[in-house]
């Protein structure tokens, strides 16, 4: 894991990378425009992993920095999984100071249920008492129940 630096510096942020990672590869958020991508950001914690510079990885927590967070958007380009970055990362979201004493932390996964167990989160032990509305409306998402 050698030579990654974390930062919350949006100026860091390499918007095109995250546009193309999140509308071209994700399977969550595939066809999102870059104006959506650009507006989460600008309205989220949000956390870049660089390796040389250049970013490598990023996530983002939705929160009021009180009692609620929503992890989200976390991923790390191909070149450069399997080398502990993604660990660093939530690891890094979980130690931030704005994000301490939160009565509860959320997220999302299809695949990655294993990194995140490492950290403490476990399936909701009462489901039933969340819901949503779903408007799914990236392209690419050919069913919305696989959307997160």
């Amino acid at each position: 894991m050698s030579g990654l630096t974390i930062t919350t510096d949006r100026a860091a942020l390499d918007v095109a990378l995250i546009h193309h990672y999140l509308s071209e590869e994700s399977y969550w958020a595939r066809g999102i425009t870059r104006e959506q991508v650009q507006r989460s950001i600008d309205h989220s914690l949000c956390f870049g992993g660089y390796v040389d510079g250049a970013q490598v990885a990023f996530g983002r927590v939705i929160t009021d920095y009180t009692t609620f967070a929503w992890l989200c958007d976390i991923f790390v380009t191909a070149g450069h999984r399997g080398k502990g970055y993604s660990k660093a990362l939530v690891a890094a979201i979980q130690a931030h100071p704005d994000l301490q004493g939160l009565r509860r932390m959320l997220l999302g996964t299809l695949d990655a249920n294993s990194l995140y167990t490492q950290f403490g989160f476990t399936p909701l032990k009462r489901p039933q008492r969340l819901m949503e509305i779903n408007h799914m409306v990236f392209s690419g998402v050919a069913d919305p129940a696989d959307g997160v």
